[in-house]
């Protein structure tokens, strides 16, 4: 623990930051897997400031769309967003909900949950819900429902990404009208900074191409695997750029895994090319090095209009422990989207990396590297 963080005594008073060796510190320690601190990043150069949630939603009226950013299984991190939600709500009551975790396709089926028509059972298995609906969005989907806010099923179904992945964009030209309606109209597969921040993840290592193959082969694989990427990212900023006009005025909370918004690229600036005038918010969360000293650095610190400090979780695996039953639950996940025009004759070493919710769930910047280099070479 930082001398100064020692020195600290937190008797109920407000969360603040102190500057120290190139970080900012929290003037508490967090007390367990709950405990968590929001932080506008100020990017004026003004100093970086702790907020309670009260004080983030009155800073972030100022946006059209605000941003999210999800480890998909961290507590602390659901429970802000409901309190976000609500806080929002009782501010501008004219709210948009979108969210990753309902695919495209289902939107009906969402839709009819929100009215009334059909009860929460049927929303899970007509709906697709992810495994943690339960503990994680069934408050928000509520709330909604409460309150008749409007909720976007944001992402592109599972197998459209299987098949990108497999066989690349071209593959998207055999889809029928309504199919092709699920993933986005255009894909914006430039260079830049987000190729470079996934070309890195999905290598697993801290240098551009670390560890990969240069080969010709090695290259389309990886091709096909952004390509899958950004079909994700520009299937939800299209979906929430309709939803802008589908609702205008009303102020729209997204949520995303972490790695789509981080550092206002991925989904954020697939955005902004569709509508450069919205004014946009980002909220990234930070699992912090040391519980008892919370702490960031001025790098996090650039990743999002406001930081989520939040309790680091448990290890995934003990040092030396076999990663590989975990492993073949995700592979049995992933093989049970299958793409419905796989070409017969494809097999499993024609397969690129397919980010999925499935796979980004465990596949995150906290991460061990060689749990994160063990999943996507089971996907060789």
């Amino acid at each position: 623990m930082p001398p100064c963080a020692q020195a600290w005594s937190f008797r109920g008073g407000r969360d603040s930051l102190a500057s120290h060796h190139g970080q900012y510190v929290l003037n508490r320690a967090f007390g367990d897997l709950y405990d968590s601190a929001f932080v506008l990043t100020q990017p004026d150069a003004a100093a970086p400031r702790a907020v309670n949630v009260a004080e983030l939603a009155d800073a972030l009226l100022r946006y059209d769309v605000v941003f999210f950013g999800e480890f998909h299984g961290h507590p602390a991190v659901h429970l802000q967003q409901m309190k976000l939600l609500r806080a929002l709500y009782e501010r501008d009551p004219k709210l948009v909900l979108s969210l990753e975790q309902f695919e495209r396709d289902t939107q009906p089926v969402l839709d009819d949950y929100l009215a009334g028509r059909i009860g929460e059972r049927t929303l899970i298995d007509k709906g697709r819900a992810w495994d943690n609906y339960p503990t994680s969005y069934r408050p928000l989907l509520t709330f909604a429902r409460q309150h008749d806010l409007p909720v976007i099923a944001a992402e592109a179904p599972t197998w459209t990404i299987v098949c990108i992945g497999q066989q690349g964009a071209a593959v998207l030209d055999q889809f029928t009208p309504e199919e092709r309606g699920w993933v986005a109209k255009d894909l914006h597969l430039d260079n830049g900074k987000y190729r470079e921040k996934f070309q890195q993840f999905e290598s697993g290592s801290a240098t551009h191409g670390g560890g990969g193959s240069n080969s010709p082969e090695a290259h389309a694989k990886s091709e096909r695997s952004f390509t899958a990427q950004v079909a994700r990212d520009d299937t939800m900023a299209e979906s929430i750029f309709l939803a802008h006009q589908k609702y205008p005025g009303r102020r729209i909370l997204h949520l995303n895994g972490n790695f789509h918004s981080a550092a206002f690229l991925g989904v954020v600036e697939r955005l902004r090319l569709r509508d450069p005038k919205l004014k946009i918010a980002v909220i990234d969360p930070v699992e912090v090095e040391d519980p008892k000293a919370p702490a960031f650095d001025e790098q996090q610190r650039r990743d999002g209009t406001a930081l989520l400090l939040v309790y680091p979780s448990p290890p995934e695996f003990a040092e030396g422990e076999d990663p590989g039953d975990f492993i073949r639950s995700i592979m049995a996940k992933r093989k049970a989207n299958p793409c419905k025009y796989e070409p017969p004759s494809a097999g499993s070493g024609d397969n690129a990396l397919v980010v999925h919710h499935d796979l980004t769930a465990h596949l995150d910047p906290v991460t061990p590297v060689p749990t994160r280099k063990a999943l996507i070479d089971s996907l060789d």
